[in-house]
């Protein structure tokens, strides 16, 4: 299918959201009218960011009430549409069978459209790293495109930590397949990393694990990542630029997939550690790390991280369909921080006896 006509019109699921919000207003940056979708435009706890927003006042943005548990709720929303980006996130990944109900009236709502000619879809990288083993990373380390976990492993179920990766990669097939049999739209799959940078609004300080997590090292306390997995991350600016170029680009098809991350990986002690390296003016008292697994998880740990140490990440496909460059981490880092200041007025925890440069 033909990409998005310039300065057309695009529905955004999730608006209100840390990546939802990101996207709403790159896209306004660049002429679009959107249509943004969130779950109570009335509150405007989540809103009000949104509406302050310049594409507000004019009318090029308009928001739109959409509980996506509630079939048809798209439905005229998406009517008169050119583009989606469905970022929202379902209530829960445990009920596979509820994930598949929401991906199929939402796609109802897209083909009923008579409009929408592209979606991207945001999956994640849960959907290509996620392994029930974590040897599988040892024998197939190269993270790309057409890597997924292994399904076949029976460990791999809901109920033991794979139902976020199981519904995304649910939600991926659901969608281009969808599209192959309409032949009037496509469906482009980006799995971001981990998310992090600037905040628009202060309810996303817990809209997602990654920003939430500095805002804890600020205060003071943080807890070691899961099998000490390094952070693998994406700019929300870049991955927000990611699903555009996606909707724009005639480089991709339908049921094609794409990775947006920056491929830095760096360890959670070192993302706490930075905070006062990139920002020395907050005189941060780096906290140490609280290591929350039992003893025989903590005598393994420099066997996990051997293991995680040999992932190639790679990032050449999306840079060849969109064009995109991807800022470096410490820049994602030292936004999120000052946000998180600024926007939502979190108080970091100070070393004894700091004093503030420039303070009287």
């Amino acid at each position: 299918m033909a990409p998005i006509p310039k300065r057309g019109t695009v529905a955004v699921t999730g608006a209100a959201g840390f990546l939802g919000g990101w996207t709403v207003r790159l896209l306004l940056d660049r002429g679009y009218r959107v249509r943004a979708c969130v779950r109570d435009v009335d509150d405007p706890s989540r809103t009000a960011f949104l509406k302050a927003m310049p594409g507000y006042a004019s009318g090029r943005l308009t928001l739109h009430a959409a509980d996506l548990d509630r079939d048809g709720c798209y439905d005229e929303i998406f009517r008169g549409c050119h583009g989606v980006a469905h970022i929202a996130h379902v209530s829960t990944y445990e009920d596979q069978a509820y994930v598949a109900r929401v991906c199929d009236h939402i796609i109802r709502s897209v083909e009923a459209s008579g409009s929408v000619t592209r979606v991207v879809l945001t999956s994640s990288i849960a959907a290509v790293i996620s392994e029930a083993d974590i040897y599988e990373v040892a024998r197939r380390p190269v993270f790309y495109e057409d890597r997924y976990p292994d399904e076949s492993n029976p460990k791999r179920t809901p109920d033991r930590g794979q139902g976020y990766s199981m519904g995304k990669l649910h939600a991926e097939r659901a969608f281009a397949d969808a599209a192959e049999s309409s032949g009037r739209w496509d469906a482009i799959t980006c799995c971001p990393g981990d998310n992090v940078g600037p905040i628009l609004s202060a309810h996303q300080k817990d809209m997602g694990p990654w920003q939430h997590n500095i805002e804890t090292m600020l205060l003071g306390k943080y807890l070691q990542n899961g099998a000490y997995r390094p952070w693998m991350t994406v700019d929300v600016r870049d991955d927000a630029l990611a699903h555009i170029g996606l909707l724009e680009s005639t480089e991709v098809a339908n049921g094609e997939r794409f990775i947006a991350w920056s491929t830095d990986m760096r360890r959670v002690e070192d993302i706490c550690a930075d905070i006062d390296r990139l920002l020395p003016e907050i005189g941060h008292d780096t906290p140490e790390v609280t290591d929350p697994f039992p003893e025989r998880i903590q005598a393994r740990e420099a066997e996990l991280r051997a293991v995680w140490a040999l992932a190639d990440l790679r990032n050449d496909r999306i840079r060849a369909v969109t064009g995109i460059e991807f800022r470096p981490l410490d820049d994602s880092i030292r936004d999120c921080v000052e946000s998180l200041l600024s926007v939502a007025g979190v108080k970091p925890k100070v070393r004894e006896g700091f004093v503030r440069p420039g303070a009287v």
